[in-house]
């Protein structure tokens, strides 16, 4: 087994990188004690376990494959000791679905059944993924490269017992647990803070990466109250930090570092943008000329590993500026469809477009040659020699992406191709 304190130092120090131990990537599914009285275990997503002298306090439960294998680690960790309560950071499916083997064994043992804490906004983000339940599927079969036609979205979820709307204190044992609310990568943001053992757990405030805060295909993120909820815990002095996604930190010095580096990091994404679209520009505009601080990308705990800064810069744009990027073409656009087949017709057909898409690739220019051989397939969708071409440049592109989002959708372009399409989750 991987020593966690260990492997946490290493990374900090540039030894190993986020790239082979990836914040939602890299899995070890064995709880380890990192402190005394405090269970950590990495699936996708961190939970981690507080024996608090009176029963256990779990902070985040894990994915649903996560679901036995925690219970069991806890378990083998303290046999006899009652789950009293779970904290819910948000509503994302990586973080939730570790209680029911606990709620079983309390009903089954006569202990009280465990109380799930949560934020308000909780409950209809739930509801949300139960309507949307089919793009769900499609957008997280595109993300993280699932090629698999059964996959499903989860239809049933564990909505919360307590809920709170903008800070909530219960306490459990010797220990003090702070809930506070923050809009950040969802609007339904926990983080906690448990005084008595200086212990920060920020959910996925803080991933070990870029934040989060742009996701191509996801609900709206808050990149500037996201960095103002970093101050915030930056000014407690905790002395573990316990990541959403990636390694806990040790060490106030450290933690304050991280975390403020964090919100730098977000500040200048979002007052770039702003300044930008304050002269009434475009978003083509602001999404080539906003420069990301090169000093902050270089950090290891904020590698772009998964999220892409580009990413930042849209999301900003769609909070403050809506859907229209400033080009009036793009208002009441004709078919995709209809323009592509104009533009590969002006080109001199379609031989030409796949000639000129393979020298760009050639050339290095997989930017430009993408948006050539899309043009090419959706005019002529039963071309197999635009199939192949868009599988190889798409995959060369991919293969350049350090964000492993930017990568995954990119590599599912590709393999779709490769059976004759432009998309599987959509089958299309």
């Amino acid at each position: 087994m991987v020593d966690i304190r260990d492997l946490a130092e290493r990374i900090w120090n540039g030894e190993v990188s986020t790239q082979e131990v990836h914040p939602v990537g890299w899995r070890q599914p064995e709880g380890q004690e990192i402190a005394p009285g405090l269970l950590y275990y990495k699936g996708i997503a961190s939970a981690n376990t507080i024996d608090t002298g009176d029963g256990l306090v779990m902070l985040d439960t894990g994915a649903i494959n996560d679901t036995l294998p925690l219970h069991a680690e806890v378990r083998k960790w303290r046999p006899e000791a009652p789950l009293r309560a779970a904290v819910f950071s948000h509503h994302h499916v990586d973080h939730i679905f570790g209680m029911g083997p606990f709620e079983q064994e309390a009903q089954a043992k006569g202990w009280g059944r465990p109380l799930v804490y949560g934020h308000e906004a909780l409950a209809w983000h739930f509801d949300r993924y139960k309507r949307s339940r089919g793009w769900n599927t499609a957008i997280n079969r595109r993300q993280f490269a699932i090629d698999l036609p059964q996959f499903q979205w989860q239809e049933h979820y564990r909505y919360a017992d307590v809920t709170y709307k903008d800070r909530l204190t219960f306490t459990c044992g010797d220990l003090t647990f702070e809930l506070n609310h923050a809009r950040g990568e969802t609007e339904d943001a926990t983080w906690t803070w448990i005084p008595e053992r200086k212990l920060l757990s920020p959910g996925d405030l803080f991933i070990y990466a870029v934040p989060n805060a742009g996701n191509p295909q996801k609900v709206q993120r808050y990149s500037g109250e996201w960095a103002a909820a970093l101050r915030r815990m930056a000014a407690l002095g905790a002395e573990i930090m316990l990541s959403g996604h990636g390694l806990p930190i040790f060490g106030a010095d450290r933690i304050r570092m991280a975390l403020l580096d964090s919100a730098e990091l977000l500040d200048s994404i979002e007052s770039q943008v702003l300044a930008l679209m304050n002269t009434g520009c475009t978003l083509d505009r602001v999404i080539h000329e906003v420069e990301f601080p090169k000093h902050l990308l270089d950090k290891p705990y904020l590698r772009p590993v998964y999220d892409d800064p580009q990413f930042l810069v849209r999301n900003v744009w769609r909070l403050y500026g809506g859907w229209y990027d400033g080009e009036p073409d793009n208002l009441l656009p004709a078919p995709r469809a209809e323009q592509a087949r104009e533009w590969v017709a002006l080109a001199g057909g379609l031989d030409r477009v796949l000639e000129r898409a393979a020298a760009l690739k050639a050339e290095g220019n997989l930017r430009m040659a993408c948006h050539l051989v899309e043009y090419a397939v959706i005019a002529e969708p039963g071309s197999q020699q635009a199939h192949e071409l868009r599988a190889d440049v798409y995959g060369a592109r991919a293969a350049l992406q350090e964000s492993s989002m930017a990568r995954n959708i990119l590599n599912h372009a590709a393999l779709a191709s490769a059976q004759g399409k432009r998309d599987l989750a959509g089958d299309y």
